[in-house]
């Protein structure tokens, strides 16, 4: 599937794969005069409640716990202002721009499709922002998931109306530096727009993108590595036959021994060894499929749950009509905190079954293989510490495992008194998975140490086409050297994709095909 050359903002069907593409300026987001008029339909809704008077949650009453406390409808559009300024208490270090990027397409996606009351002068504003790169500075700490982001949807808006700060051509700068660049003003909200921006799931939604993003990339890799790990250590091809997952059928266990089938097909390391005598492998290598599966059946499971957040209207009060609008609980990030707990989970133990083959790598066991991947060992400690790393960092990972999601503190005096915590499970999640790109990154270096061994002997096209690049970048070692030198190496290879992009490239070039009967499945669109 390919992905749209535009992307109509409150009418098409938004996906993890979009909005990246929207953030990156690759697909043109546009907002259709027919949405226009939604917005515009709702935002008049809600000025008729102002004018005719109706008690509604937001628009002429206060917040949280002073919901009883009505407000007159001259002083609704300061109660939207001073909602952002009150609500800007976020503290620690920015997000990156890419997320704060994504927070805004994702709210304006949202209210977009015209449940909101948002005015079309600042839904355009915030396209602006968008379209020109002019993004504010969020920060990381301070949401408990529940009655929306409020704290970094303050700070994603305090810009609208002059205040905060933005990243502009490369600078941070003041929200009134920028306007005195750009000729902007600061906008006067209407009434129920403060409630309508702050209320809502984007600071989730947006780390969990990232999360389906990076979490997919990592287990792209995980079998390619470990793929050439089994031709290091002369594994066996047979946990993989198609014929064994057939009778216990998880869609992403049959989509990795698929995927390592195809890896290995036509290798001669395979063949030079398939009458040995050893019965079985070890669990890091027999159980690939199994436990890369696991994490992949997670990942499909926040994929789709992620699409349908995505797509939904997530503020507070929602304005279905003329005659009904409802205060409800759409803003609550309980559905998505478990499911990035859950991938959180995922992410490591796709950690932990890495830095376990590393260390099966460094024994000794396998014919050919010298212990600690090096010849002359004693004077060289070869390989020996690089373990010490994926150890470390596997059991960091294990430590930020414990669900966010299981913790809830009531806030807003108690009328919020049940929260998801789902701002802490998007940023947890990302950790890990940066973490796990190190231990990859490791995995590779040993794999490819071991790999050598094999020579003259030939793997398939697809790793042997990977070793040549790696060993462009990171050379055999026969004696001890700075290794986070190659570390650093490694771990750039794998954050650019860079073997996934020739894996693809062989593949069309060979006119090769994944062996797997759920591809399109494990697709991010």
């Amino acid at each position: 599937m390919q992905l749209p050359e535009t992307f109509h903002f409150g009418e098409h069907h938004l996906t993890t794969g979009i909005a990246i593409g929207i953030a990156e300026h690759k697909i043109k987001a546009v907002l259709t005069d027919s949405c226009l008029e939604k917005i515009k339909a709702s935002c008049q809704r809600v000025q008729n409640i102002v004018d005719k008077g109706d008690t509604v949650y937001g628009i002429n009453t206060g917040f949280g716990p002073l919901c009883n406390t009505k407000i007159s409808k001259e002083d609704t559009r300061i109660l939207q202002s001073n909602i952002l300024q009150s609500h800007s208490v976020g503290v620690g270090t920015p997000i990156s721009e890419q997320l704060a990027k994504l927070m805004l397409i994702l709210k304006i996606h949202a209210l977009s499709k015209g449940y909101s009351g948002i005015a079309e002068t600042t839904i355009k504003r915030m396209l602006w922002h968008m379209e020109n790169d002019a993004i504010p500075v969020v920060p990381s700490q301070g949401s408990v998931g529940a009655s929306g982001d409020l704290a970094p949807l303050s700070h994603l808006f305090l810009p609208l109306i002059g205040l905060g700060k933005v990243t502009y051509q490369g600078k941070t700068i003041s929200t009134q530096k920028l306007f005195d660049k750009t000729g902007l003003t600061p906008l006067e909200l209407g009434p129920k727009e403060g409630l309508a921006l702050i209320n809502g799931t984007q600071f989730i939604a947006a780390h969990a993108v990232l999360v389906v993003q990076k979490l997919q990339h990592c287990l792209r890799h995980a079998d390619i590595i470990g793929a050439m790990m089994i031709e290091g250590l002369q594994g066996s091809i047979k946990p993989f036959f198609e014929e064994l997952h057939q009778l216990r059928p998880f869609k992403g266990n049959q989509h990795v021994a698929g995927r390592i089938r195809t890896l290995l097909q036509g290798s001669e390391i395979l063949e030079d060894h398939i009458d040995c005598e050893r019965v079985q492998d070890p669990y890091s290598l027999r159980c690939i499929p199994q436990v890369h599966g696991a994490s992949r059946n997670t990942w499909l499971h926040l994929k789709e749950l992620l699409e349908t957040e995505l797509n939904s209207v997530t503020d507070n009060p929602i304005i279905i009509n003329d005659e009904l609008t409802i205060s409800g609980g759409n803003f609550h990030g309980q559905p998505l905190a478990m499911a990035l707990d859950y991938a959180a989970l995922a992410a490591s133990e796709l950690g932990n079954i890495s830095d376990r083959r590393i260390y099966l790598a460094l024994e000794g066991n396998s014919p050919g293989v010298p212990k600690l991947l090096m010849e002359d060992t004693g004077i060289n400690s070869g390989y020996m510490i690089l373990q010490y790393t994926t150890a470390a960092l596997a059991s960091e990972n294990k430590s930020l495992c414990f669900p966010a999601s299981a913790d809830s503190i009531p806030t807003s005096l108690g009328q919020e008194d049940h929260v998801s915590m789902g701002s802490i499970s998007g940023r947890k999640a990302l950790q890990i998975i940066e973490n796990v790109e190190k231990i990859l990154a490791i995995e590779l270096l040993t794999a490819a140490q071991a790999f050598e061994y094999r020579k003259p002997l030939k793997s398939g096209v697809l790793l042997d086409e990977i070793h040549k690049f790696l060993r462009t970048k990171v050379s055999f070692a026969e004696s001890d050297r700075v290794f986070a030198d190659d570390i650093e190496k490694g771990i750039e290879i794998i954050r650019k994709s860079e073997i996934i992009g020739l894996v693809d490239k062989t593949m069309m070039k060979k006119k090769l095909q994944w062996d797997s009967p759920h591809l399109n499945e494990f697709e991010m669109y």
